[in-house]
């Protein structure tokens, strides 16, 4: 846009600019808004597309405070990570800004065990867990759900503070890795279920829960566990599997009290029995959960999102999906442990077929380690195809062409 950014009209206040940002800071940076994005990372790749750059945790509550003061921000807004959410609620209700939840959700959507209480009090189907606060609660609940089970620190999110614990042996470490991770010195220990995972998009307007996009999540092998490598639509489900799941997700964002705005629901799906709620966020996904929506059905749920932030009227004809692709995927790139020297071939993989964008994380530079996390994936590449199965591969040729040029203890690894 020509002339002095300060002179646009709407100010925007983003919660992270890291690789979970990315999709909505883009979206805003298009729309034409002033942009401040917030971040204590100060080589976060979302920065790029700020006009402001605050250096400053997403955590910090009062600091974000002082910012959206001083910035007079006409919205703030909170994609792809959890504990922002409540920060984003709290800031803007003190400071008089529309926000589409509210504080009391917003804690609901954050703190796994608050909202596995309420669904409890709905009678959403869950699996099963058990609060603890140290490893003798821990290796009751777990001796009572069996094993393999899973333990968790119940308000964090990527992994931190997550673990399989396949018997007695593992728990005591994990139990220590999920209360260093905890904000509130407890963790949950939950039963071990066998099924399809999923993830659903979605949007909800005036109390109303429309679906957008239902996505299989392709997880990492053991030691990652939990750890997407890609998800695709369409679902393998079963329409009347699909239609379960989404009656699950529509009951859950009432129970926490999701009236308006975009959800992002992880949901497992057992050979029997019904459709079990995982967690739900009052968020959109940090998978670049909003971009593959975009490229699958039409709908832009990151302009949806902005617009829910500034307090704008959402009308039901956004939401309307308009068939873009028979199928979609975004798939993520995890390079070799070493120093990022450079990253190589990036144009011969977007000129193949059926590949809408490719994202890289990080800047040389950049030690990568080991995939245990989320955060320890490289970058993604979004693809269409003829279906799942087709966008997927597709995917795969052009992560085969992508080169992550490193360095570890004096050699060089491609």
């Amino acid at each position: 846009m020509e002339g002095d950014p300060q002179d646009r009209g709407q100010r925007l206040l983003v919660l992270g600019a890291g690789p979970a940002q990315l999709g909505l800071l883009a979206a805003a940076r298009r729309r034409g808004l002033y942009v401040i994005a917030a971040d204590r990372d100060p080589g976060a790749p979302g920065f790029r597309y700020a006009d402001r750059r605050a250096i400053v945790s997403v955590e910090d509550e009062q600091g974000i405070e002082r910012l959206a003061s001083a910035e007079r921000v006409d919205g703030i807004v909170a994609p792809g990570i959890d504990w922002p959410v409540v920060v984003a609620a709290r800031v803007a209700s003190r400071v008089g800004l529309p926000h589409p939840i509210s504080e009391e959700t917003a804690v609901l959507c954050t703190s796994k065990l608050r909202q596995r209480e309420r669904f409890a009090e709905d009678g959403v189907p869950q699996p099963e867990y058990v609060a603890c606060k140290g490893v003798v609660e821990a290796r009751r609940a777990a001796d009572e759900l069996g094993y393999p089970c899973v333990v968790k620190a119940p308000d964090r999110q990527g992994q931190r503070g997550l673990s399989l614990v396949e018997s007695p042996d593992d728990l005591e470490g994990a139990v220590a890795r999920a209360l260093d991770a905890s904000r509130s010195a407890s963790l949950l220990v939950e039963r071990l279920v066998a099924g399809t995972e999923v993830t659903v998009n979605g949007f909800s307007l005036d109390g109303s829960f429309f679906p957008l996009t239902i996505t299989d999540r392709h997880l990492a092998p053991q030691p990652a566990f939990g750890v997407a490598l890609a998800h695709s639509w369409h679902s393998v489900l079963e329409p009347r599997s699909i239609a379960l799941v989404i009656d699950a997700v529509r009951r859950a964002a009432t129970a926490v009290g999701v009236l308006d705005g975009p959800t992002y629901t992880q949901v497992l799906v057992p050979e029997d029995g019904p459709p079990l709620l995982v967690e739900l966020a009052a968020r959109i996904g940090g998978g670049h959960d909003a971009e593959l929506c975009r490229a699958a059905v039409g709908v832009d749920l990151n302009g949806l999102a902005i617009g829910a932030a500034l307090g704008e009227r959402v009308r039901r004809r956004q939401l309307a999906p308009q068939a873009r692709a028979d199928g979609a995927c975004v798939r993520f790139l995890v390079a070799p442990p070493g120093e990022l020297r450079v990253v190589g071939a990036l144009e011969d993989a977007f000129a193949l077929e059926g590949i809408r964008g490719i994202r890289i994380y990080r800047r040389p530079g950049h030690a990568f380690g080991p995939l245990r996390r989320g955060s320890d994936r490289a970058g993604a590449i979004l693809a269409v195809g003829d279906s799942a199965e087709d966008a997927l591969a597709r995917a795969d040729k052009a992560a085969r062409l992508i080169r992550f040029d490193v360095t570890h203890a004096g050699t060089e690894v491609a």
